[in-house]
């Protein structure tokens, strides 16, 4: 029996969080039998805009996002824990994912494996993260297809290279190893973006479009606080 304690990683600006992260995580927390996920809401996300809500609503927001994503896991009967980390909004400087990763595997130990979860469009952009070539050896990636994101067709030479080297058919490959390995999961298409998101809250349909796509506790805080108008 393996007894690899099997952690996910979903880390992101959640500007807000929405139905999209949660439909991510759930889906994942099935597929990989993930013992638990952190929701990590980066602190100063550098290569966003700077006109970003502050780092501790937004943690306010992932944490609201949080209880949504425990009772549907619930509800599935999915018995991953789910827990909220402010690792990067502690954290001072840029937040960059290797000192996640460093510091998260330094938390969990040499055998826990470490997923960091995301999107098609994400994997495409990874040589831009800082030092992302390093990333690989503390975790494992599982990766979620996304609508109008053809991987094949624009994919770089270097995340091909990585991919050639690190990626495996087998969800189940990741359980029994606690970092190298890259799975892509095409069985799950989420079309939201949280910029999406921001700007069709400013219209005349803000309250249809979030009761939709935007978790209904977060959604409160949004409404309570009067973000996004």
């Amino acid at each position: 029996m393996n007894t690899r304690k099997k952690i996910g990683l979903l880390g992101g600006t959640f500007d807000p969080p929405h139905i999209g992260h949660l439909k991510l995580a759930s889906h994942f927390a099935k597929v990989l039998n993930l013992d638990a996920i952190l929701l990590i809401p980066s602190g100063e996300p550098w290569q966003k805009d700077a006109a970003i809500t502050p780092a501790e609503i937004r943690l306010q927001l992932t944490e609201a996002a949080g209880i949504d994503l425990a009772r549907a896991l619930l509800y599935l009967k999915i018995p991953t824990q789910v827990g909220i980390d402010r690792i990067e909004v502690d954290r001072a400087g840029p937040s960059y994912a290797i000192d996640t990763a460093v510091a998260l595997r330094e938390r969990f130990g040499p055998d826990a494996s470490l997923v960091w979860l995301m999107g098609a469009d994400s994997l495409l952009n990874l040589p831009t993260w800082h030092a992302w070539e390093d990333l690989i050896h503390y975790l494992n990636f599982a990766v979620a297809s996304r609508p109008n994101c053809d991987l094949d067709a624009e994919i770089n030479p270097a995340t091909k290279q990585l991919l050639e080297k690190h990626q495996t058919k087998e969800p189940n490959a990741l359980e029994n190893c606690a970092s190298g390995l890259i799975y892509i999961d095409d069985s799950l298409a989420v079309d939201l973006s949280s910029t999406d998101l921001r700007n069709r809250l400013k219209t005349s349909t803000r309250n249809t479009i979030a009761s939709e796509q935007i978790p209904s506790h977060t959604l409160e805080i949004i409404t309570n606080l009067g973000l996004y108008q």
